[in-house]
Order: structure tokens, then C-alpha cells, then sequence
């Protein structure tokens, strides 16, 4: 992150969080893809690390936007992908924050993978592969013998 031009200058500047309550990955298995809903054991939210920006466009308009810190994955995401999102414990998410009392070089600890045992993970429907669902079933737990096989789903 720290070696990318583009986030250099904001780690010592411009650290945010972004509350969450869970996120997405999806599991191979062969050419079919499982979506997970990842989240909290207690199911409340929580904030990942990342890094905001603001620049001005070419035409003079603005453009705020903000990037996830990711990753190396715990134990419980490894199976499912390579990385993972920042979860901050919630005492560290003021260390985080405060860029004037804290230097990069001490907040970069915080940039672990979050403890798997504080975490679950169980498979969600399809639906959440189509922009046009967004409701309580995108994260509904489906036992895998209920998830379509390739080619018996539509979404769009």
C-alpha cells in the first residue's frame, strides 16, 4: 500500500473508517463461484481501515472517494481468498484515526488480519451477484444443496 504513488500521501494525512456490518468473497469451487457473507460472531458492525482522497476534476467539479485497506486473510477467509479487508479492533479505531498523535510508521501494526474466532462466515444466495437486489436475502444463510448449479439461475 505504502510503495503504491497513489497512497503514499494519504497515509499520514487522510485515514478514515468505513462502518460495516459484513463483506462478500466468493469460494471456487471448479468454474462455479459460492458467495459467503463474512461478518461479526455478534452481528455488529464494525469499522475497516481505509484511506480517503478528494481531487478536482479537469472540468472543475469534485470527486471524493475513499479505498479499503486490505490484508493478508485469517483463517477463516484463506479458504475462500488471498486477502481480506482491515477490520479494526474498536480500541485501536482512535489510534487509527488520530494521523496527528499517531505516525503511519506505529498505525501500520494495526494492520492485521482481524481474529478469526471473533468471526463467521456462511453461504448467501446468488442474488447478490445482480445490482437490482439489496435486501435482507443478500445475506440470508442457504445450506449448499439449495444454491443453483450453473446455468439454473438468472439474475438479470
Amino acid at each position: 500500500m505504502t510503495e503504491l504513488p497513489s497512497f503514499k500521501h494519504l497515509v499520514d494525512r487522510r485515514r478514515c473508517i468505513i462502518p460495516a456490518d459484513g463483506f462478500y468473497e466468493w469460494r471456487k469451487e471448479g468454474k462455479r463461484k459460492v458467495p459467503m457473507w463474512v461478518h461479526h460472531k455478534s452481528k455488529e458492525p464494525f469499522a475497516f481501515a481505509g484511506l480517503w482522497d478528494v481531487w478536482r476534476k479537469p472540468e472543475g467539479g469534485k470527486v471524493e472517494s475513499f479505498t479499503i485497506i486490505t490484508t493478508e486473510p485469517n483463517e477463516l477467509v484463506r479458504p475462500v481468498h488471498n486477502r481480506m479487508p482491515v477490520i479494526l479492533l474498536s480500541e485501536d479505531e482512535e489510534q487509527w484515526l488520530d494521523a496527528s498523535r499517531t505516525p503511519f510508521a506505529k498505525a501500520k501494526s494495526l494492520l492485521k488480519p482481524y481474529p478469526e474466532e471473533l468471526m463467521d462466515a456462511h453461504v448467501v444466495s446468488p442474488v447478490v451477484n445482480s445490482a437490482k437486489y439489496d435486501g435482507p436475502e443478500c445475506i440470508r444463510p442457504v445450506a449448499d444443496d439449495e444454491m443453483p448449479r450453473a446455468g439454473q439461475l438468472s439474475l438479470l
